[in-house]
């Protein structure tokens, strides 16, 4: 009798339910330290461990892990060699019966280079022409860094006056297009149009050779370095990003290092196949995508959601709709990446090239992947849970609220607008924020329908007309994807892959935080109970 009145009562049911859900909140937070832990340490300078082996070799870098060997059951280490450009591989491992030693040299240093990866070592000598260093070697190749920055400086500045002079090229090139196209060639615009590209083009050859000129000054100072086996390397300091000795840092110094690499994944540009340098394109192509999208989807989601329950006639075509809104929440993400690409890119895309980009054809203006046929394509993907959502939020609403605004002499619309509408939105809002947490973690329609490796501009900058949607964009669920999956060197890219995880996560957080909070403040403005 008591068992039968313990099921009636349903406790099992309430146990269950509590065990899920403390299973799901288990694997969240696993899941968030699992990465954060292997995502918050990548930046710190680790010490650069010396190892003298059994044969009278040594190996120098960075001890990333230990285990038993598989093959032997002894104990091995791995190491993160660097120096890809002497031994054509990242890292290594050893047996530790096969070394003799271990020590922690201060005077080794890390050069973090544009290519190759680091490079581990000692400095044997830098070749500077006319340029008086510090007689310690610990604060001369530094001074030597710090003293061609003007010159490195002078270089960025050409090549930000080429990609002034390429964008000034290509709208040329698409004036004179359109010119041609209506059979204007020969009128006085376009040859003024000529002429100016004449002098864009003698510009650009100056500053071509200016260019060569300052960059064989900059690579004519060297480093010679020496690696853990006494082998030479010559490396042109302008290939030099950063350099620091690790081993003889102190924590405050450890910290500056952090935090300049800190602002470097948050404010420059990928380099080294993006497995290191920053993130900003990325992170950037982020937040305007999921701003995009939620600006083009959640009005319609609202407002077909409004028109479902308050305004459709119950019948069996609203009936229809209703589950086609709920089914669509449940297709995979990669059905929508192929109705975007052949509805937007091809087809919407197709047909505004037609009609105003005529001149360019068949080269694609707007017939081809873009951020704007991205967002669209992602905005369908989460109109059907801003639709369901704004459905749920309206049918929870007393009819006594309704039945009260229209005794009052309240049209329908007013009632709508003024009482339903400021009472469902922290409802709706809920809605949109799962919504814009899904589509900040889809990939698979982006793939085809604008995504990129590495774009070579914003779609948002300074030149006109300022907002670009035709451009393609990079995006961090991708950057995840390609770095973690095709990159040439898995293991040298698994820290970004940690690192870019993490990144996405907080900026999820951030937003969704926002959102809350802002819900929380409409549902205290708008209680029910207050009315």
């Amino acid at each position: 009798m008591v068992t039968k009145k313990f099921w009636r009562q349903g406790e099992p049911y309430v146990w269950a339910t509590s065990l899920a859900l403390s299973l799901i909140l288990f694997m969240t937070f696993l899941l968030f330290y699992v990465v954060l832990a292997n995502g918050v340490m990548v930046f710190w300078p680790k010490k650069v461990t010396l190892a003298t082996l059994t044969d009278g070799g040594h190996l120098l870098g960075e001890v990333i892990q230990e285990e038993k060997n598989p093959a032997t059951g002894k104990k091995r280490v791995q190491f993160k060699i660097g120096n890809r450009d002497l031994y054509g591989l990242d890292f290594k491992w050893v047996d530790e019966a096969s070394v003799r030693s271990f020590s922690l040299p201060p005077d080794i240093y890390v050069l973090e280079r544009q290519e190759h990866g680091n490079f581990y070592g000692s400095l044997q000598e830098l070749r500077i022409p006319g340029l008086v260093l510090p007689a310690d070697k610990k604060e001369s190749l530094q001074a030597a860094l710090d003293a061609i920055l003007p010159q490195r400086a002078e270089v960025a500045e050409i090549d930000r006056q080429i990609a002034i002079l390429n964008r000034q090229v290509e709208s040329n090139n698409n004036k004179l297009a359109r010119l041609r196209y209506h059979k204007q060639e020969k009128t006085p615009v376009a040859a003024a149009l000529q002429e100016e590209a004449k002098n864009i083009k003698a510009e650009f050859d100056r500053l071509v050779v200016l260019l060569g000129s300052k960059r064989a000054i900059v690579s004519a100072n060297e480093a010679v370095m020496v690696d853990a086996g006494g082998q030479e390397k010559i490396i042109a300091l302008a290939n030099i990003v950063r350099c620091y000795q690790p081993n003889s840092m102190s924590w405050l110094e450890k910290c500056s290092y952090y935090g300049k690499r800190l602002g470097e994944l948050l404010f420059a540009e990928p380099r080294e196949s993006n497995t290191e340098g920053g993130l900003f394109p990325a992170i950037f192509g982020t937040i305007m995508l999921i701003l995009l999208m939620s600006i083009l989807s959640f009005p319609v989601g609202v407002i077909a959601g409004i028109y479902l329950r308050e305004y459709a006639k119950d019948g069996y075509l609203v009936k229809m709709v209703r589950i086609a809104v709920n089914n669509l929440a449940g297709i995979p993400s990669i059905v929508y990446g192929i109705f975007g690409l052949g509805f937007f890119v091809y087809g919407v895309g197709g047909q505004i090239d037609q009609l105003f980009f005529p001149e360019m054809l068949p080269t694609p203006t707007f017939g081809t992947g873009g951020i704007l046929w991205a967002s669209l394509t992602l905005g369908l993907l989460t109109v059907p849970v801003v639709i369901v959502a704004t459905e749920e939020a309206l049918g929870a609403i007393p009819p006594g609220i309704r039945e009260g605004s229209q005794a009052l002499a309240a049209t329908k619309f007013q009632t709508l607008t003024r009482i339903l509408l400021p009472i469902a939105s922290p409802g709706i809002l809920t809605g949109f924020i799962l919504a814009m947490a899904r589509a900040a973690g889809e990939v698979a329609p982006l793939m085809i329908t604008g995504v990129v490796k590495l774009a070579p501009a914003l779609p948002l900058d300074g030149s006109f007309p300022y907002l670009h949607l035709d451009r393609k964009f990079m995006h961090l669920g991708f950057h995840i994807y390609d770095i973690g999956f095709q990159s040439p060197n898995v293991e040298a890219a698994k820290p970004m892959v940690y690192v870019t995880t993490l990144l996405l996560i907080l900026i999820v957080l951030i937003m969704t935080s926002t959102a809350i909070h802002l819900r929380n403040k409409m549902r205290e403005r708008f209680s029910v109970a207050d009315l």
